[in-house]
């Protein structure tokens, strides 16, 4: 079997490269086609994956559409060379080149609000999945997983921490630190939005930092850390995932993180203009189950914030509530692979029809995840 993914993102080579990994094992053909985005090629080059660069885009918000007709310019003719059975990805690139290959284009994602990038790729796609949480209809192939994108990497089938991080960061054993995580806002999804303004990033530097070592990744590179109390997170980017689950609080503007942070157990405050009535699912669901906090408030965010490194039993109940929750989730890499090689996702274990509300539906637990393996 011959199959391409599609990774435009860091996160699309995060959500997909376990998969690539087990399909080659199993004597497979796999091609990944990846945009230079942020560290996608570099997360890309770290995990050694088959992969061509078919364009790039910077984080500001008009960079991919200037860019688009020469990406799908590369991507039709490398798509058709190839010849997949099947096609991944998470939006239109993918959708578009099953059209133009007439292969099957199976989207695996998870936000809601990309509403143009569902209504150009929904035509095209053989199917959606998406995770249990997600509130919008995509039709007659639409289907769900109990978990999250995330948790193709981060569930604790797939992931272990490295013990060694504190070391790459220059951190002592015991020294407690934040991330505090920027988003850019350059992405189509992202017009319109916002996140923390400059000053609030200042605030929150300064304020965190009278209590823990704080650490700034910043996406869109403007935060000026010569004049704060506070470290660039300039560790290779493969492993920010290990930061966050060593961290005694994260707080962030972005979706993503917020997500990643939540399934590792460790105190996470997520803010920016998405918080509110219509919020995704995802998130919706992840404070329903006291894994995140969601909030426009800014003072709210300081104050939980601080708060959570104030009292060290806030974080080890957050990592019981996680242990409990997480050991109910999919392994969605075992889904990716399954339809894969099914060429679809009919019939595949952990899908189902997609039906409304069923976050609110208690999980079909497996041993709950421990402390160990955490």
């Amino acid at each position: 079997m011959r199959v391409v993914f599609f990774t435009n993102t860091p996160a699309h080579v995060h959500l997909y490269r376990h998969a690539v990994d087990r399909l080659e094992r199993a004597g497979h053909d796999v091609l990944v086609l990846g945009r230079d985005y942020g560290c996608t090629v570099a997360l890309l080059d770290r995990f050694d994956l088959p992969y061509r660069v078919y364009g790039a885009c910077g984080t500001t918000k008009g960079s991919v559409f200037r860019n688009l007709p020469r990406h799908y310019a590369n991507i039709v003719p490398a798509v058709r060379s190839f010849g997949p059975d099947v096609i991944f990805g998470v939006g239109a690139y993918a959708a578009h080149a099953g059209l133009a290959s007439r292969t099957p284009a199976v989207l695996v994602l998870d936000s809601e609000p990309t509403s143009i990038d569902h209504a150009i790729s929904r035509p095209f796609a053989a199917a959606f999945l998406t995770p249990h949480a997600f509130r919008k209809d995509l039709g007659e192939n639409h289907y769900q997983f109990r978990g999250f994108c995330e948790t193709a990497y981060l569930h604790p089938d797939v992931y272990q921490p490295n013990p060694e991080i504190r070391d790459e960061l220059g951190l002592d054993a015991d020294e407690p630190f934040v991330l505090l995580r920027f988003n850019a806002f350059g992405s189509h999804h992202d017009v319109g939005q916002s996140g923390f303004t400059p000053e609030q990033r200042r605030r929150l530097v300064e304020t965190f930092a009278e209590h823990a070592t704080v650490f700034v990744s910043d996406e869109g590179g403007t935060v000026d850390l010569d004049a704060l109390p506070a470290r660039e997170f300039d560790v290779h980017p493969a492993l920010l995932h290990d930061a966050l689950s060593a961290a005694r609080l994260v707080v962030t503007d972005t979706q993503t993180v917020c997500t990643e942070a939540a399934l590792l157990g460790t105190p996470v405050v997520r803010s920016n203009s998405f918080v509110g009535d219509g919020d995704m699912g995802n998130f919706t669901e992840l404070e329903r189950q006291g894994l995140v906090v969601n909030t426009a408030d800014f003072d709210e965010v300081l104050s939980t914030g601080v708060g959570v490194l104030l009292d060290e039993s806030i974080g080890v109940e957050w990592r019981r509530r996680r242990n409990e929750y997480v050991g109910g989730l999919v392994d969605l890499t075992g889904v990716i692979v399954a339809c894969a090689e099914a060429g679809g996702p009919e019939g595949v274990p952990g899908l189902e029809r997609w039906r409304a509300g069923t976050e609110e539906s208690g999980p079909d637990r497996s041993a709950p995840v421990t402390e160990e393996s955490t």
